[in-house]
């Protein structure tokens, strides 16, 4: 369903030159399953979540999503991708609802088929007590809901969080989580980024620890306890990422 191969992106600086953001990024998420991207602010993840989502072009290599190229079909791609990002900003002048409607339409869904989505998103995510309140007059919590809902109105087959419970109360993010986790109970492939090594756990079937733009190492969170000898995944992270830092300082 998603196969990143040999994504790489690079960017120019004029003070520092060239900057290799991504390099060489190789990895395949299949339906149900859900992958997460781990490492520092700043190590590459969400380059790479933007280059699947089309919103970036690779400087080399490519993603395949749903049999997709997002270099020759981006549009294809786009829709079947719902891309969420704590950067995604909402129209202040419309409700929840109609911002989840307007999306939705812009999506193609006939009427019938936009009501019954948006009232199922809106049960799922506890958000009927705000669906006519202004995108304006929201918390936080109540914006994330609703840039989740406009994300997956039309019901995509792969889904790309980017940090989705940043800043959100407990019991918010907590309601997030249970989500996601519902959407891959339902056969969708999803790409998770997050710095709560809780959720890792508790949703991810297999992770990958990105660094300097490489993907370091791979595989299921019992695979890499075994590997590197440590059960907490911020030591495996430690482990994986220290040599370099290391070797870096020195």
């Amino acid at each position: 369903m998603i196969e990143a191969r040999s994504l790489s992106k690079r960017f120019q600086d004029k003070k520092r030159g060239e900057i290799r953001a991504v390099d060489n990024v190789s990895f395949t998420c299949q339906p149900g399953e859900i992958y997460s991207l781990l490492g520092a602010n700043g190590a590459g993840k969400t380059t790479t979540l933007r280059m699947l989502a089309t919103i970036l072009e690779p400087t080399d290599g490519t993603a395949v999503i749903c049999g997709h190229d997002v270099i020759e079909e981006p549009e294809k791609v786009r829709a079947n991708v719902g891309f969420l990002s704590t950067a995604t900003a909402l129209y202040p002048r419309l409700t929840a609802q109609e911002l989840v409607e307007y999306f939705g339409r812009l999506n193609g869904l006939d009427e019938l088929t936009l009501k019954k989505r948006v009232d199922d998103i809106f049960n799922r995510l506890d958000m009927n007590g705000f669906r006519d309140r202004r995108c304006d007059k929201l918390s936080t919590g109540m914006k994330q809901k609703t840039s989740i809902a406009r994300t997956l109105v039309h019901d995509p087959p792969v889904m790309i969080f980017d940090e989705p419970t940043t800043g959100l109360d407990v019991m918010t993010a907590r309601t997030i989580i249970t989500f996601i986790s519902d959407c891959r109970d339902r056969g969708k492939a999803i790409i998770f980024s997050t710095h709560i090594m809780s959720e890792v756990e508790r949703l991810c079937d297999h992770l990958g620890i990105i660094h300097d733009g490489k993907l370091l190492a791979h595989g299921t969170v019992p695979e890499l306890r075994a590997k590197y000898g440590e059960h907490n995944l911020e030591e495996i992270i430690v482990k994986v990422v220290g040599p370099l830092l290391n070797n870096a300082e020195a």
